[in-house]
């Protein structure tokens, strides 16, 4: 057993368990067509990947694994969080930061990481009409594009900022990520009910680029405003009810911030990893 790929795992599992997270499975909440056990099983399934990772083998080949795993056990779960994680598991392997692991991604990195759409179907808006021949949604029938261009997964990464804050922290340094787990660290009590009021706070930090992509910058925007007036009282604390209340809204209108829960994931894993911090 590695430490880092069992903090990774044990990180996909504390970010389920938090609640409330508004808009997101947790351990009170499914959505129509994911569960709680979807996340569970997703994350068992994805530990292979997170092996390979963590083994020193390269990102693109241990994230598909990853997908692969996790699709084949939890649907599209944690996709996002996946891509967030396998770096970072790939960067503790032998010290390096994680800015040199995915400065360092290849074009064979980059086919793995379309091959891994062939596993699962993942929500992206419509590409540019210069970069339709490499829309991710076509899979591996898109690598010979790739390939031509000579596009390495973090020349993809680059490509798919700004309107992925995923894609967005390969080229930040994780940024959000490291902020994650400072407030998870800084936080008190059980990693779950922390994790949730991380996430919480993320989320009034800036818009879900997943619900902008979903509902438009406007429901986005309307709901970090809301989570910031939640998260400026503390009412994780003071007035709980008022963020449950909130979490059951945006899932009865299919709001789903599902990249701050991505964030949240990372923030975990360094949590765990970095700092050290147990359950």
């Amino acid at each position: 057993m590695t430490a880092p790929a069992h903090n990774a795992e044990l990180a996909l599992l504390l970010e389920v368990a938090g609640t409330p997270k508004p808009g997101n499975v947790d351990r009170h909440r499914d959505l129509d067509d994911l569960r709680f056990d979807h996340f569970l099983a997703g994350a068992v399934g994805a530990r292979p990947g997170l092996d390979l990772a963590a083994s020193g083998a390269p990102i693109g080949p241990a994230f598909e694994r990853a997908v692969e795993g996790m699709a084949a056990h939890g649907e599209n779960s944690q996709f996002g969080a996946l891509l967030l994680l396998v770096p970072l598991v790939r960067a503790a392997h032998d010290g390096r930061t994680v800015e040199t692991v995915v400065e360092e991604t290849t074009v064979s990195d980059a086919a793995a990481f379309y091959r891994a759409f062939d596993h699962v179907d993942v929500f992206v808006g419509d590409p540019p009409a210069e970069l339709a021949p490499l829309d991710v949604r076509r899979g591996s029938a898109a690598i010979p594009a790739l390939e031509d261009r000579g596009l390495t997964l973090y020349d993809v990464m680059d490509r798919s900022v700004p309107g992925d804050d995923v894609a967005r922290e390969w080229l930040c340094g994780f940024d959000r990520s490291f902020a994650a787990a400072d407030r998870l660290v800084a936080a008190e009590g059980p990693l779950p009910d922390r994790a949730a009021t991380v996430f919480l706070s993320m989320l009034a930090d800036r818009p879900d680029t997943l619900v902008a992509k979903r509902h438009g910058d406007a429901v986005a925007a309307e709901v970090t405003d809301r989570a910031g007036v939640l998260s400026e009282r503390d009412a994780l604390e003071t007035d709980p009810a008022a963020v449950e209340a909130f979490a059951d809204e945006l899932v009865d209108r299919g709001i789903n911030p599902g990249t701050t829960a991505d964030l949240v994931a990372a923030g975990l894993f360094i949590t765990l990893d970095h700092h050290g911090v147990s359950i």
